[in-house]
């Protein structure tokens, strides 16, 4: 029961103002990706009610055919694109499919990886670095830069789904998975006043620990406290038609200044968690 009220404490339930949702939305093609599951799931499932073209993009064909089944039957249409956003040849073949579009309207960047290794575990394992580097910031800037045009022409949206991790300071066992977001943010957050001059705007969200099949494999998050998909996607939801460039919890401003702030602390409390396991 605490936890539970912990939760709502920290992830408050937010709802749709739906007429402002539909007035953004309608009768405009949206791109998801990391379609399948979690956030990118349930946001398909909360726009697909505004009469909307969603195009999936995903590896998970089947459950992408069953989701756009839904999509259909909420009253909107779906296109789907089964891609291995690791490949660099899926990766192309995906480019050359959304280029076929006639416009895009909005680009959400979900797709994603999550790793925590110490790096006594990772010493043979170079390849977390180039798999999670290529998802979370290689693929993403790939792909944008070649839609770029294809925004600008239609004054589109792109969105790019972060974590909290990156506004706070390095922490131990989250090197690659924070430093590949970190990049990704970086490189969009730097491209802003350009896509800006070219008519595209770009909005960032930044979330805590969210309840997705990404975190299930590690057993430390079973009773973590995080904020439901659907939260997750009325989130996005509401930073569509909202004016902010950029959403976070309401609590976000606090870690934050905790890194700035604390600097000394936080490495003397990594330095002796890292001790305590040997």
């Amino acid at each position: 029961m605490f936890r539970r009220l912990l939760e709502m404490i920290l992830f408050p339930t937010k709802k749709i103002n739906k007429t402002r949702l539909n007035q953004a939305v309608n009768g405009k093609t949206i791109v998801v990706t990391g379609a399948s599951f979690g956030i990118g799931h349930e946001l398909c499932l909360l726009l697909s009610h505004y009469n909307v073209h969603l195009v999936l993009v995903a590896r998970t064909r089947s459950v992408m055919e069953e989701l756009a089944q839904q999509i259909e039957a909420n009253g909107s249409t779906a296109a789907i694109i089964t891609a291995d956003l690791y490949d660099d040849e899926q990766i192309e073949q995906t480019i050359n499919q959304l280029l076929q579009l006639e416009r895009i309207d909005f680009f959400i960047s979900n797709a994603g990886k999550s790793i925590m290794r110490s790096l006594a575990r990772s010493l043979d394992r170079y390849h977390d670095i180039t798999r999670t580097n290529t998802l979370n910031y290689l693929t993403p800037a790939r792909i944008i830069l070649a839609l770029t045009p294809l925004l600008a022409k239609s004054n589109g949206t792109v969105i790019n789904v972060s974590s909290m991790i990156v506004l706070l300071l390095p922490a131990p066992m989250w090197c690659a998975y924070q430093a590949s977001k970190t990049a990704f943010d970086n490189w969009f957050r730097g491209n802003w006043a350009e896509w800006k001059h070219m008519g595209i705007t770009a909005k960032s969200i930044y979330y805590p620990l969210v309840k997705t099949r990404m975190i299930a494999p590690n057993p430390k998050y079973a009773n973590a406290l995080a904020m439901e998909a659907d939260q997750a996607a009325i989130r996005i939801g509401r930073l569509i038609y909202g004016n902010k460039p950029a959403e976070k919890p309401w609590w976000g401003v606090a870690p934050q200044a905790a890194s700035f702030f604390g600097k000394r602390i936080w490495n003397r409390y990594s330095f002796n968690k890292v001790s305590a396991k040997g």
